[in-house]
């Protein structure tokens, strides 16, 4: 790289360098000199960490910090105001919950609970980050948080159209965010929860069902707490979804980032024991645009199958017959009342499991490997293998080609989602 390509930042205390990187070219990134993090991880002096295009970063440090980029950059400069210590603070209240409670239960039997954190807010005020700051900072004190995503949009812990949870033990990479090893998830199918309500409450009630008997058997976990982020859909029917997601998980702590009303709102609804914070969004933040959204999706669906840069991973592809497998999903069409007999009461056609017959519109979607036998209810109370994509139909061979992370097929009752990629990645 030329020498011009290269900026030095010097960092003064409790400030922060934000940059994005450039659109067709990666960003080294270096500690020259002092301390700093990047969304709670620390970074090691004189280590060089390789953004790729178009990656949005931000650099804090606590107390001074000289750091270099090579490459680049769309924009960079030093923001001298940020909410770093209102997220440091936030942890801290944590911790001290976790410590309180521990020394309540020494004496007795009971294991004692950690707290139980959602984030809340619009789209693009930086929900995500805060979680990811705020998971780091736990591991960083020795605990191990179970990090909850119910944002079916933009997941950070499985495919696009999920609800999952992770068990945090080590801090997340500082480019490739956290491992995702052995997740829960369960398969929602949509991008948007207004797709499917019942759905989609039926899955994240579930989701927080098995947590809680889970932790019972891991003390780690339990104390460690939750850490929750939501979709950015907070009127109506998106609201009332907070509201239950907040009972279903049990939370004491809301965080409710850059929405005055919705914390108005939230404050005479919620339990008097839950605490309630208003916080302001980072500086940094930046809108999204519907197509930036659906690109990252793109991106997440790839990382499934193929893994990040510094750990690739290589999917499997292979045919298999119609006859091999059965084909399902969650929703019917609603029947009118007229067609009901006299006195029956609709069912709940949202949550009804359907047997689909293959066609070529199956192409390109993704599909659930479910743990449940048979196409039936039971679809929805268990959490999902994995996943694999569609990629060729043959109606005359009456066969599908899958991508597969795995070389056997976990599970031959697979439900469909409406999620959709195109892969372009050359067959291995």
């Amino acid at each position: 790289m030329s020498e011009e390509q290269v900026q030095e930042f010097k960092l003064k205390e409790n400030c922060e360098l934000r940059f994005a990187a450039g659109e067709d070219s990666d960003v080294c990134l270096e500690l020259v000199n002092g301390y700093a993090e990047i969304f709670g991880t620390q970074l090691i002096l004189n280590k060089k960490y390789i953004f790729p295009a178009k990656s949005r970063v931000a650099v804090f440090t606590f107390t001074s910090a000289t750091v270099e980029l090579v490459g680049a950059t769309e924009s960079a400069y030093v923001a001298e105001t940020t909410p770093m210590i209102i997220y440091l603070n936030i942890h801290a209240a944590m911790e001290e919950v976790r410590k309180k409670r521990e020394e309540q239960a020494f004496n007795t039997s009971n294991k004692p609970k950690g707290p139980r954190l959602l984030l809340v807010g619009p789209t693009d005020v930086g929900k995500s980050t805060v979680s990811r700051i705020l998971c780091n900072y736990s591991v960083r004190q020795g605990r191990s948080p179970i990090f909850v995503e119910l944002d079916v949009g933009q997941n950070n812990i499985s495919v696009p159209g999920t609800v999952a949870a992770v068990l945090v033990q080590k801090t997340a990479d500082v480019v490739d965010s956290f491992e995702r090893n052995s997740p829960l998830v369960y398969n929602f199918g949509h991008t948007s929860p207004s797709k499917n309500l019942s759905l989609y409450e039926a899955l994240f009630k579930q989701l927080a069902s098995t947590i809680n008997s889970q932790i019972q058997e891991n003390d780690e976990a339990k104390i460690g707490g939750m850490i929750i982020n939501t979709c950015g859909w907070v009127d109506g029917e998106g609201y009332k979804c907070i509201v239950k997601a907040a009972s279903a998980f049990e939370v004491d702590v809301v965080i409710v980032l850059d929405h005055e009303r919705l914390y108005s709102d939230l404050s005479k609804e919620l339990p008097e024991f839950v605490r309630l914070t208003h916080v302001p969004k980072s500086g940094g933040v930046e809108q999204r645009t519907t197509q930036i959204r659906a690109k990252m999706r793109g991106e997440n669906v790839h990382r499934y199958f193929y893994g990040t840069r510094s750990n690739n991973l290589y999917p499997f592809t292979f045919d298999v017959p119609f006859d091999d497998v059965t084909l399902c999903k969650v929703g019917a069409e609603q029947l009118p009342d007229s067609c009901l007999p006299f006195g029956m009461e609709v069912e709940n056609h949202e949550t009804k499991v359907v047997v689909m017959e293959p066609s070529v519109d199956i192409k390109h979607h993704l599909f659930a490997f479910s743990r449940s036998q048979k196409p039936d209810e039971t679809v929805l109370k268990e959490a999902v293998h994995g996943f694999c994509l569609v990629t060729e139909v043959d109606m005359e061979k009456r066969t599908m080609t899958l991508l597969c992370p795995q070389n056997t097929i976990p599970s031959k009752t697979l439900v469909y989602s409406e999620v959709t990629h195109l892969d372009d990645q050359i067959k291995r």
